[in-house]
Order: C-alpha cells, then structure tokens, then sequence
C-alpha cells in the first residue's frame, strides 16, 4: 500500500447525492491551454518550487508572467464546470497572482490549499480541478506546479459502510480524468501535506487515492505474475482480475478501511511515524498491519454477504506477494518487505507452495492463516506500549527475523551486544543496512520476470488499460483473421 493518510482534521459536515451533470473538464477546449502553461512552467521551477530568472536557460520574467496569466486564465474558464469548486479556485487564482508578484520565490498555497475541501462534499462521480505545487510521492520528488482534474469515487455501498462501520471523514476514493507530468509516473495519491504552504496547517481535512491507477496496476502485474507462475484461479478470482470497476471497487474499500487503521487498535507509537526516523522494517510492520486490517475485515463482510470481500482480500494478497516485493529498489523498502514477510509467513505454514515451478494456493485456509499474521503483528503492537523503543524494535525484528532471512553482513541480526548501545535508538538506525532482509532465490526469478511489466504500469490509468486491451484484443481478432 502506499504511504499513509492523515488522520487528525475535524471531521466536517460530508454531503451526499447526486454528481453535476457538467460537462467534462477535459473536454473543454481551456484545459489543454491550462495544461500545456503548466508543462511549459514546470521546467522553470527550482526543487522548491521557484524559478531563479539567473540561471540558465531561465525565461525571461515577462515570459514567465504571461504563461502563468495562462494558468489563470484558464482557471478561470474552466471553473464554472466545477461550482463546487469555486471558494478554491478563487483563492488557487490569488495564490497564483501572488506567486508572480512576490517574484516566482518558494511558492505558497496555503490560502488555496486551505480553501480546496473536497472531503466535505463526497458525490460519486463529482469532478474536481485541481492545481497546487507540489510533489508527487512515488513521483516527482519536486514541488512543481501540478495540474490534474479527477472524480469522485463514492459510491452508495461504501457511503454506507463508512458511515456505520469504518468512519473515515477525510478519505476520498478517486480517478484520474487528465494529469499533468508529475502524475506520469508511479504516484496514485494527491496528498495534502505534499503542497507547497509557507506553514502546515494545524490539521488537514482530506486526502485522496486514485483507486483507478491502483486497480490498473494491480491488474496488469497479477495477470502476468499468474502467467509466470502457473497459479490456477477459482473462477470468481479471474473475473475479478479481468475487470477493471470490480477492481476499482476492491481497492477504494481496501483503502478506505487501510487509511483508518493507522490510528485504531494498540499503538505504541505515533500511528502516522511522523517525524520519527525508526528501522524500515517498523514502517514496514506498520503497513502491513493495515493491509491485513483491510483483509481481515473483508473475511468479516464476505461471511455477511457482502460480495466486494472476497474481491479484497485476494487484491491484498496478490498485490502484496507479487508487485510489492519486486517494485522500487533495495533502499529501504519497507513496503517490499511486507509484501516478503506476507508471502513467507503463508509459505511457512503451508497455505502457498512452489512446487515443479509452478505456484498454489489453499485457497480455504488462506483466509484463516493470513489472519493469523495479522494476530501476531497486532500482539506485537499491544506488548510495545509495554516495552522500551529500542526493545521493542528488537521484538520487530525477531519476528521478521524468523520468516526473513537478514543479510549475512547485518549487525542487528547478531543481536544488540553488536550494537552501540550507549547511542540514542535513532543513531543505531544508521547500522540497518541498506537492504538488511534480502530477497529470496524465488523473488530474484520473478523480479527478472516481472520486471518490464511493472515498468510499463508507471503512468497507468484506467483509459490506458481499456487502451491496451482493446488493442490486444484488434491484434488477435487479426491473428485469427490471418
């Protein structure tokens, strides 16, 4: 799963009803306008998000000024589509201006960023225009000027289960409509907090995951990891792989129960690690535990008779054991790790097995296991609150020791007489390696395998998978024509 979403702004009035039946943003002849002054500014702009008119290959001020009056422009132009939307675009359109005339500096939005509250107003399928500076995560690391128009992702059956069940006041499930560079790429969440503001606010009130991208991806790698690996699905499974709202819909509930568990259930810590620099494998160990949240609660609501629980636990596991683990690099990948300790947990107990190359799966007792993984997470937390910091990322490590083999060259795995211990816990993280639970011999094989497919998923939509399956299925229907 990706990174977290916080949690803490006061939970607000939350609409419900019928989307405008506007036109789309992206069909009117403005938007293309808007986003190509905005791919024309984005190259201008410093890490910070400002533009030094010294440095080479710098426009002129001037130039600057008139394609930024552009962006404007076509703010203006297209906000009538969104009404909702037009306190935001109001003060996006004066934090523009004074964006200019304070000389293009480190850009701030807070006015705007303050005045954008799209969690107040949850429609499925209501349009959004949104515009900030800012980076992307999984993205560009950057604070450029962004643009994207997206829509609301709220259909009644979730309404209804956040409202009674998994309250959530600040979550927005969410699909892209067009985006500007920073979102060709890997990133499938708008976060407030990565917006450029001379102060973060004291809380935030939303946060957004395109469930669309999520379920693209998910989809394109599972297929192929099924192929690569010979796994028989039940047929329900199947379909849910080949159907891409079915996915959708999996993965906005996955999410939605993910994002509240970071701060329900027996903490020893901050639930969001903000500010903390602890070992990957504690962010690690977080991560998972909601993911495993998110499963657990969906064996309760396909048990109930819900039919989008079956669809959710087999997103988790398959995203988890075959794109977590071979994604990004061996930097501290604590979202790998998790998807390793998930995988290796099940082998352990018997529930996966890779026999004669090919993979299986008991699927009656993978419920009942995967459970058990998220048991042992969950008393680990609960015995924390009782256990000094660094004690208890020693009882982390034990238990990811014990499915993950360390790095042979690991210090912590030798046990603290290897460590400093006169040092503060945050100075010993600089002894976890960089890679300190490698990967096994069977996800080397599949990262080779896997490798150009998880490349191709990086700016993947929704459209794009339609795209390429319709293209995939002219070139068979020549093939059999031929």
């Amino acid at each position: 799963m990706t990174e977290i979403l916080v949690q803490d702004a006061a939970a607000g009035g939350v609409s419900r009803g019928a989307a405008p039946q506007g036109d789309p943003v992206i069909e009117h002849r403005a938007w293309p306008a808007l986003k190509n002054a905005v791919e024309q500014i984005r190259p201008w702009q410093s890490k910070d998000g400002s533009i030094d008119f010294t440095a080479e290959d710098a426009p002129e001020r001037a130039a600057a000024e008139a394609v930024l009056g552009q962006v404007i422009k076509g703010v203006e132009e297209l906000s009538p589509l969104v009404s909702h939307d037009a306190a935001y675009h109001r003060a996006l359109v004066a934090d523009l201006r004074k964006w200019a005339d304070d000389g293009f500096g480190a850009p701030d939005f807070l006015d705007s960023l303050l005045a954008f509250q799209p969690a107040a107003h949850r429609v499925d399928g209501l349009q959004h225009l949104v515009l900030f500076p800012m980076y992307t995560q999984n993205g560009n690391p950057d604070r450029n000027l962004e643009a994207v128009v997206l829509r609301m992702v709220w259909p009644d059956w979730l309404a209804e289960l956040e409202a009674t069940r998994y309250d959530n006041p600040l979550f927005c499930g969410i699909t892209f409509e067009d985006f500007t560079a920073g979102y060709d790429t890997n990133s499938a969440v708008l976060f407030p907090e990565t917006i450029a503001v001379r102060e973060a606010p004291e809380r935030f009130s939303w946060g957004g995951i395109f469930c669309d991208r999520e379920a693209a991806r998910f989809r394109r790698v599972t297929e192929e990891a099924v192929r690569v690996l010979g796994l028989q699905l039940p047929d329900d499974i199947r379909e849910m792989v080949g159907d891409q709202e079915r996915c959708q819909q999996a993965f906005v509930l996955w999410d939605m129960v993910h994002d509240r568990t970071h701060s329900h259930g027996d903490l020893p810590f901050d639930p969001f690690m903000i500010k903390q620099r602890q070992p990957f494998w504690m962010y690690g160990l977080e991560e998972l535990r909601c993911d495993l949240t998110a499963f657990k609660e969906a064996v309760k609501l396909e048990a109930e008779g819900n039919q989008h629980g079956r669809d959710v636990q087999y997103a988790v596991l398959f995203d988890r054991m075959f794109r977590f683990p071979v994604s990004g690099d061996r930097v501290r990948n604590y979202d790998g790790l998790g998807g390793q300790l998930l995988f290796a947990y099940l082998h352990k107990h018997d529930v996966v097995r890779w026999t004669d190359n090919t993979l299986k799966i008991d699927w009656e007792r993978a419920p009942q296991v995967t459970n058990q993984l998220c048991a042992e997470i969950e008393k680990l937390y609960r015995d924390g609150i009782d256990r000094p910091k660094l004690v208890h990322w020693f009882a982390a490590y034990e238990l990811v020791s014990s499915y993950l083999a360390p790095h042979p060259g690991s210090r912590w795995a030798k046990g603290p007489d290897a460590l400093d211990l006169t040092q503060p816990p945050r100075k010993l993280v600089d002894d976890v390696l960089p890679d300190e639970f490698p990967l096994s011999m069977f996800y080397e094989a599949l990262a080779k395998k896997l490798k150009g497919v998880i490349a191709s998923t990086k700016g993947i939509t929704a459209q794009s998978t339609a795209q390429s399956t319709s293209a995939g299925e002219a070139q068979s229907a020549g093939q059999a024509a031929a």
